[in-house]
Order: C-alpha cells, then structure tokens, then sequence
C-alpha cells in the first residue's frame, strides 16, 4: 500500500512492506523521497520519524542540486569520454568489417561500418566497456572473497539510477553500476568490498561499519571522493548516501 506525506514543504511516498526498520531514501535526480515503513506503523508515526530526518534529506536535496553532470554522448569523432577515470578521445574509423574498440595512448579507437548510426556506435562501445568493468571486476572480487571468506555465486552489471552497486544475501548475487567503468577503480573495489561484506553483515549497523574499518580504512575518502564525481546521462547516487536505514519498532 502506498501513501503520500507531506514533510515541511516535502512529500515523500509511503509503501508498508513486511520489514522491520523504516528505510528512508533520497533519489536522484531531483532528491524524491521514498519510504518504506513497517507494516504496523501508522502514517502519523512515520510523518514524525520522516519530520526528525528533515534536516539531513534536505541536505541530501542539495547536493543533487550541486552535483555536476556529464553532459550526453553524441558519438561523433573527437568527442570525449571516459575510463577509468582518465579522459579518452573517440577516434571513429569506417570500416567493411565488424565492429571493434581499441586503446591507444589516449585515445579510443571505433571501428564501425559506413552505416553505423548513433545507437549502434552506442551499443558497441558500451558492450566493451562492460567487458572491461566485467574483467576488473572479477580480479578484485577473486581477491576480496578470499579476504573475507565469502563467495559470490553471480556478477550482473547493469545501468542503475540510484546506486552503485548492491547485493542480495540470500542470493550471494552481486549488481555493479554501468558507471563505474568510468571512474578511477579504486571506487570500484570499495563497492565491491561494501557489497561483499553484506554477505557477511546484510545492513548498514555498527557491526559493518567496524568490518569496512578494518578491511579497508579509507572506505569513507574514497565514498565521498565517489559523491563528488560528475553523473552519468542515468543520474546515480551513492548507495551510503543515497539511503540509510533506521530501526523503529
């Protein structure tokens, strides 16, 4: 069941779920907020909870508003783009042969057909991005899972508006944002150390906050360095800023 509420001059969407804490997010790209409540709490009890976080979702506002863009990918020659961190020139070559990427210096090389339109240069060049995200993923996760003495039984990497990344438990499936293949790839193994250690500690609690302290000390520079890059055209959001959970019962 889904309701509206009216926090300060917010509304936020209420859906009762059969969880037990209250789950408040705030999501890009214009900071809409969402609740998921507890079956027994009533509305009244979850406007005063909503009421007591007003001041950090506004915060939370703002920094959607502040955050840089990327601008859209035209796909044309000499355009720029990014990976792992560092920006490339796309170099379009014309070719009677299938479709290729390749790096060089810096530079990325496509190769495509005389009637490759916008979407298929797309399509080509985001299909080896994912290729190499893949890649450098499963190193890092070969590493970490024998750190932490866990294992992954499945990798998907996919588009997604509001997080990095995320990890099922009950599944032990991880998800990666598309995105990351962008940034520098120290990001990218502090998602994937996060969302390992969810098989370890599946919430955000005290207890996984001291596992990241410990596994990696500087988790917190590098999510905070990660806030402040620039979204993609499918504006993410930081899966520690972007929700938090509170207990309610």
């Amino acid at each position: 069941m889904q309701s509206i509420i009216e926090i300060g001059n917010i509304r936020a969407s209420v859906t009762h779920k059969k969880i037990k804490n209250i789950h408040l997010s705030v999501n890009p790209p214009e900071g809409e907020v969402r609740i998921s409540a507890p079956l027994h709490l009533s509305l009244d009890t979850v406007r005063v909870f909503a009421l007591s976080k007003l001041q950090w979702i506004r915060s939370e506002q703002q920094k959607f508003r502040n955050q840089e863009r990327e601008t859209s990918r035209e796909y044309l020659n000499r355009e720029s783009h990014y990976l792992w961190g560092e920006r490339y020139m796309l170099i379009i070559a014309y070719k009677d042969a299938p479709a290729s990427v390749e790096v060089k210096h810096n530079k990325i090389l496509l190769s495509v057909r005389s009637n490759s339109t916008k979407i298929k240069k797309q399509e080509v060049l985001e299909s080896w991005c994912r290729e190499q995200l893949r890649h450098k993923a499963k190193g890092m996760l070969n590493v970490w899972e024998k750190k932490l003495g866990v294992q992954m039984y499945k990798l998907i990497i996919q588009k997604m508006k509001t997080k990095w990344g995320s990890c099922s438990p009950d599944t032990h499936i991880v998800r990666l944002n598309f995105e990351l293949v962008k940034k520098p790839p120290q990001y990218l193994e502090y998602i994937i150390v996060h969302e390992l250690m969810h098989l370890i500690e599946p919430t955000h609690n005290r207890r996984f906050t001291e596992l990241m302290n410990t596994y990696m000390p500087k988790w917190r520079e590098f999510r905070e360095e990660l806030n402040r890059l620039a979204l993609g055209e499918i504006s993410e959001k930081s899966i520690d800023t972007s929700t938090t959970f509170f207990s309610l019962r």
